[in-house]
């Protein structure tokens, strides 16, 4: 009986390596000339304006400020974008001027019950529950800090794709940022045209 059971393990592990190896191996799709480039925008629907906070959590970035969930929201009377935590202190913001670039970002990993299912299952019979994914949507945010002038990076998870479209696109907005594929930049000629103004 215990031999049954060392063969099914390797079957499921030959198996499942076969199946990745096939994969690997299949033969890229040929382009169709009427789609976009992979990584481009297209010329969709607008996303929606985003509301004035958002649920998000912060994922690092900013000095002296560790991960936590809050909300995101626009200051547009200053011209800022503000993280408050749950009891809606403020903690820190960015400058809308501040910004050099915003972009989505998605992050995969085992879920949970992907993890549990291969840990409970003999033999290895529950390899192909790694397989089992979650995505985690991020805004990302390069800046320039306006005290030291270093530039830094920093990220919020936000719960789905098209809330993070539509902050990021009410940010690139309100930042008058360009957009460049999936992110927004400041251009420089941008940057020194508003310095040079009276």
């Amino acid at each position: 009986m215990k031999s049954f059971y060392t063969r099914a393990a390797a079957l499921a592990f030959a198996f499942s390596f076969t199946a990745a190896a096939a994969h690997a191996q299949r033969p890229p799709a040929a382009s169709d000339p009427t789609q976009p480039p992979a990584g481009r925008q297209t010329a969709g629907p607008k996303p929606a304006p985003a509301p004035a906070s958002v649920k998000a959590k912060y994922e690092g970035g900013f000095l002296g400020h560790r991960k936590q969930d809050g909300f995101l929201s626009f200051d547009d009377l200053n011209r800022r974008v503000v993280f408050k935590n749950k009891e809606q202190r403020e903690l820190f913001s960015l400058s809308f001027d501040a910004l050099l670039a915003a972009w989505p970002d998605t992050k995969s990993q085992t879920s949970t019950a992907g993890r549990v299912l291969a840990g409970t299952v003999p033999y290895g019979l529950g390899l192909p529950a790694l397989l089992m994914k979650d995505k985690s949507r991020f805004l990302v945010l390069q800046y320039r800090d306006p005290d030291t002038g270093a530039e830094g990076v920093t990220s919020f998870k936000i719960g789905t794709k098209e809330m993070v479209a539509s902050v990021l696109t009410t940010l690139a907005e309100k930042a008058e940022l360009t957009a460049r594929g999936d992110a927004y930049v400041r251009r420089r000629d941008a940057t020194t045209t508003k310095t040079s103004a009276p």
